[in-house]
C-alpha cells in the first residue's frame, strides 16, 4: 500500500520550487487575460516567462476582508473570475455573503490529498458531517473522496441520535467533520448503547483539535487528524500521523507576512497567511487569509518534503478602535516604514484606572537611548493614526512571536 498519495508530495524543495513557479507564471498571465480585476491589480507583471519568491512577494496582496465588497460591486465573483456553465458546475455561499465557485474540475478543491493523509483508501465510506447547506464543506469532501474510490453518506449537521444510529448501521470507516461534533456521536452511541466501531480513522477542521480530545478519540480506537482549508482556496495544509505541524499542500504556494503588509518575515516569525492557489479556474493569487501561522523548520518524520506550518494561530486582522478612532495594523506598518533602525512594533491598548483607553506603541531597535527616534516615532503615529501614543523602544527580539501587531487588552465588559 502506497504511503505517499502521489509523486509530488516527495520532490526535492528545487524541483518543487521550479515546476509551482512555471505553473504559476501560467496562473498569472491567464489571470491576467481572463480576468478584468487582476488585469488592473497586476498590470506591472504581463508577460511573465519567469516567477520566483522575489516576483511573487512583490505582487499586490488581495485579502480576504475585501471579497465581500468586490463580489457586492460586481457579482458575483468581484471581477476575480469569469466562469460559465458548463466550466462552472455550482455556486456557494459562505457568511458574508462570500460566494465560491465549483468548477468542473475533478477534487477542484484538492481534499483527497489530506483523506489520504488521514488514512482513508479505495473502498472506504465515508461518514460526513460537513455542511451540505449553502456552503461548499460537505462537497469538498465528497470531491476528494470519489476522487479516492470512496463512498459518502451525506450526514451534514445537528440530529445527533440519527447520526448514531445510521453509523451503527452502515459501519462506516471514516469520520469527516468537526472534532467537538464527533465527540458528541460518540458520547451519544455510548448512551444509546450502540457499536460505533467501524470507524477507525477521522479527518477533522474547522475548529480548534485539543490534543485531550485527539487522545480521547484515539483511546476509541479512531486515529483523527486534522486539515486547514477554507471555501475560496479549498485545501492549504493538512496533518499525517506523524503529528508535527501541517504539510502545505502541493497546489499552493503560502507565504507568511506582516500582518497588515504584504511583506515577508523571517521563517519561525508568526505572521498572516497568504496563500496562492494554482488553479487557473478561479484565480487567487497573494490571499490574504487574515489568519495567522509560522513556517515550521525541516521536514516531517513522515518522508513528505513540503513546507509545514504551525496551523492555525490566530486572527491577523486586529482592528481596535481607541478613543473613537479605528486603529488598523496597515497603519502600524506604514508608521514603522517611516523609520530606519526599527523592527517589529506593537500597540497595546489599555483601560486605565478613569476608564479612559491608552495606548503604547512598542518598538523593537538595537538601541534603548534614542529620544529623537522615540519623538519622531510619536509624531508619524499621530500623523497616521490621529492619536497621541506612548512610544516604548524595546530590544530587538523582545517582542512576543505570536503575530500581534494590535494587542488589544482591554476588559470586554467594559
Amino acid at each position: 500500500m502506497s504511503t505517499f498519495y502521489d509523486a509530488l508530495e516527495t520532490r526535492s524543495a528545487q524541483e518543487r520550487a521550479e515546476q509551482q513557479f512555471a505553473q504559476l507564471a501560467e496562473t498569472i498571465n491567464q489571470a491576467i487575460d481572463q480576468s478584468p480585476y487582476y488585469k488592473e491589480l497586476l498590470a506591472g507583471f504581463t508577460a511573465l516567462k519567469q516567477i520566483d519568491v522575489a516576483t511573487l512577494a512583490k505582487m499586490p496582496v488581495t485579502r480576504k476582508s475585501e471579497l465581500q465588497t468586490l463580489q457586492q460591486e460586481q457579482p458575483p465573483f468581484g471581477k476575480l473570475a469569469t466562469l460559465t456553465p458548463p466550466n462552472l458546475k455550482r455556486l456557494f455561499a459562505s457568511p458574508g455573503p462570500i460566494y465560491e465557485p465549483e468548477t468542473k474540475r475533478e477534487d477542484g478543491w484538492r481534499f483527497a490529498r489530506a483523506l489520504f493523509a488521514a488514512g482513508v483508501r479505495f473502498g472506504d465510506l465515508l461518514h460526513n458531517c460537513f455542511s451540505y447547506h449553502f456552503t461548499p464543506a460537505g462537497a469538498m469532501v465528497e470531491s476528494g473522496a470519489f476522487t479516492l474510490g470512496c463512498a459518502v453518506f451525506p450526514a451534514g449537521t445537528g440530529q445527533t441520535e440519527q447520526q448514531a444510529r445510521t453509523i451503527a448501521d452502515l459501519r462506516p470507516q471514516a469520520y469527516v467533520g468537526t472534532p467537538s461534533f464527533l465527540k458528541i456521536i460518540l458520547d451519544k452511541g455510548e448512551e444509546l448503547g450502540l457499536d460505533l466501531s467501524s470507524l477507525s480513522k477521522g479527518l477533522v477542521s474547522g475548529e480548534y483539535f485539543p490534543p485531550q480530545l485527539r487522545q480521547e478519540f484515539t483511546c476509541r480506537g479512531i486515529e483523527a487528524v486534522q486539515c486547514y482549508a477554507t471555501a475560496d482556496l479549498g485545501l492549504i495544509a493538512y496533518e499525517t500521523a506523524a503529528d508535527q505541524g501541517m504539510i502545505i499542500d502541493e497546489g499552493v504556494i503560502v507565504e507568511i507576512v506582516r500582518p497588515g503588509t504584504g511583506d515577508l518575515v523571517a521563517d519561525g516569525e508568526v505572521g498572516e497567511l497568504v496563500v496562492t492557489c494554482l488553479d487557473a479556474d478561479y484565480p487567487l493569487i497573494r490571499f490574504a487569509t487574515g489568519d495567522l501561522s509560522a513556517i515550521m523548520a525541516g521536514e516531517s518524520p513522515c518522508g513528505r518534503t513540503n513546507r509545514r506550518i504551525k496551523g492555525w494561530m490566530g486572527r491577523a486582522d486586529q482592528s481596535a478602535k481607541v478613543r473613537g478612532m479605528f486603529v488598523h495594523p496597515s497603519q502600524i506598518a506604514t508608521v514603522l516604514s517611516r523609520h530606519s533602525g526599527v523592527g517589529k512594533g506593537r500597540l497595546v491598548v489599555t483601560r486605565n484606572e478613569k476608564g479612559l483607553d491608552d495606548a503604547c506603541f512598542q518598538v523593537e531597535t538595537e538601541t534603548l537611548e534614542q529620544p529623537e527616534l522615540s519623538q519622531a516615532l510619536i509624531n508619524s503615529f499621530q500623523e497616521v493614526t490621529k492619536l497621541r501614543a506612548e512610544v516604548v523602544l524595546c530590544n530587538t527580539g523582545t517582542l512576543a512571536n505570536d503575530g500581534k501587531v494590535i494587542d488589544d487588552q482591554r476588559p470586554i465588559d467594559g
